[in-house]
């Protein structure tokens, strides 16, 4: 089943069965007013409070402190007053915390400090997103819809029989345009391969 244009669905249930880019959902929310920023999660819960019948509007932008003045950084200080980045000054900071040399963000920590800038949560603190990174709370969880067409190659790859391709990235992405623009399952399977192998293209 082809993928219909967005005014042409009825409801949430549909509007799930076909998979979205993150620029997709943008272009919708703008278009119909709503707010257009955030993950594709945070989008996604944007259009399903449309079907419901909720508009959530787009948040006035604040206006950004110019360079922090925050000298001496501790676990109290909010991550907007301080200016986080993922700089080496908060990876220093972070190291001295964990004592883990050198220190990597993880991704759900990302994506918290994200979401603390796009909603200007002062109450949220260097000490809130270590306690992210030990997983003892959370505040906003890494989209992993965005890593299926990531597996989806990997797995064509993975199989043998796409060896008869060239250039298997662009075979790949040709099987991957069927799949995303259906209602089906959003994962590669050999099955899929044979049943679509005549309309890819390579």
């Amino acid at each position: 089943m082809e993928r219909p244009e967005f005014n042409q669905i009825k409801d949430y249930d549909e509007f799930c069965k076909y998979y979205w880019y993150r620029e997709e959902l943008i272009k919708i929310c703008k278009g119909l007013g709503l707010k257009a920023s955030g993950s594709k999660i945070e989008l996604n819960d944007v259009i399903k409070a449309y079907f419901a019948g909720e508009k959530i509007l787009p948040e006035k932008k604040r206006v950004n402190r110019s360079k922090s003045t925050v000298k001496e950084l501790t676990l109290d200080t909010g991550l907007i007053e301080c200016g986080f980045t993922f700089g080496n000054r908060f990876r220093g900071f972070y190291e001295e915390q964990t004592g883990v040399k050198p220190f990597k963000f993880n991704v759900d920590m990302v994506a918290s400090a994200k979401a603390v800038k796009e909603t200007g949560d002062e109450s949220f603190t260097l000490g809130d997103l270590l306690d992210i990174y030990y997983g003892k709370r959370t505040y906003a969880k890494y989209d992993k819809s965005a890593l299926q067409w990531n597996k989806f190659v990997k797995d064509f790859c993975g199989d043998d029989a796409t060896k008869i391709y060239d250039e298997r990235l662009k075979a790949a992405a040709s099987l991957w345009k069927i799949v995303r623009d259906s209602d089906m399952k959003k994962e590669y399977s050999h099955e899929l391969f044979e049943k679509y192998k005549d309309s890819i293209t390579s």
